[in-house]
């Protein structure tokens, strides 16, 4: 038998003769045959995404774990995509990078194709002329977080369909334009037949905060609270118990928000055994993304512990 990596389990060239590709598919003539993920190795716990009430705070730490082992300590699993939309990925870190790589592509080809790319062009459409005519179909924005979130579930999904699933579980945090205002109902008489045309600019449509889910079954929802891995169990209580709803969120100031998340990551540090230190956190509000890496923890104090009983024999 070939014990070499690439070829384990094969009979020896050198005795049986060349491995007979023929029956293998054209495409796979000169490599292994197809084969899918049943179980990540590599992957990320938590990412934790909160509304406030000028945008977005979306937070993980840097750790990827290898099956249990705090093997990778300096892996950023937030991924700016725009200006006004950040990617955090949970799970499969090899499927996060061909992700990235897929949401490079799609940037570029973004760029390119005569969408919006100065910095004062924030996705808004223009006032319309008096006579109604502008607005958005002279108008190409940039792609949104909603957009973005769109795109990613109908990748996932696909995957998924094709038995291929990508092992990942993502946040996609940013802001999205609002649909416009749908057309008031006239009540004038059956006999006026004329139609009244706008007088004015139409009204400006600021972008709002945006904040959904989306895993590797291509399941989607969206809330002001999310958590992926770990988080979902442990910090999410915590977020919505001063975020319950959207009402609450629009209240929220970014200080309070950002502090909440802080509070939540060293939870999740003292009791998520796949989580570290050490983590990167993003607020995407109306000035862009402000992403900080390399957040060290604040406060770290393993004094709790003293008071933990119920592991093993205890002595009062």
């Amino acid at each position: 038998m070939n014990h070499l990596p690439q070829a384990w389990g094969r009979p020896r060239d050198d005795i049986y003769g060349a491995y007979d590709h023929s029956y293998l598919p054209q495409t796979h003539a000169n490599t292994h045959p197809t084969t899918h993920t049943q179980s990540p190795v590599v992957t990320g716990t938590s990412v934790l995404g909160l509304k406030f009430k000028d945008g977005v705070v979306l937070a993980a730490d840097n750790l990827a774990s290898y099956g249990s082992l705090a093997r990778f300590t300096d892996v950023k699993r937030l991924k700016p995509f725009n200006r006004k939309a950040v990617v955090g990925f949970g799970g499969d870190v090899s499927d996060m990078q061909y992700l990235d790589r897929l949401l490079n592509s799609l940037d570029v080809q973004e760029n390119y194709s005569g969408a919006a790319t100065t910095e004062e062009d924030d996705g808004e459409a223009p006032a319309a002329t008096a006579d109604g005519e502008g607005g958005e179909d002279k108008h190409k924005a940039i792609l949104d977080a909603k957009n973005l979130h769109t795109y990613l579930s109908k990748v996932l999904y696909k995957r998924r369909s094709d038995f291929n699933p990508l092992w990942n579980a993502i946040l996609v945090a940013g802001l999205t334009t609002p649909p416009p205002p749908a057309p008031s109902t006239s009540t004038s008489s059956p006999k006026d037949t004329t139609t009244s045309k706008p007088t004015g600019p139409a009204p400006s449509r600021k972008p709002i905060p945006y904040l959904a889910y989306a895993d590797l079954l291509g399941t989607t929802y969206s809330s002001p609270t999310l958590a992926t891995g770990f988080g979902a169990h442990l910090a999410v209580p915590i977020m919505r118990r001063a975020v319950p709803d959207e009402a609450a969120a629009a209240k929220l100031s970014r200080e309070e928000a950002v502090e909440i998340v802080k509070k939540c990551m060293k939870v999740l540090f003292y009791r998520d055994a796949r989580s570290m230190n050490e983590y990167s956190l993003c607020v995407i509000d109306g000035k862009g993304v402000d992403l900080q890496e390399n957040i060290k923890l604040e406060g770290e104090s393993w004094a709790f512990a003293e008071g933990i009983k119920g592991y093993g024999t205890q002595t009062v």
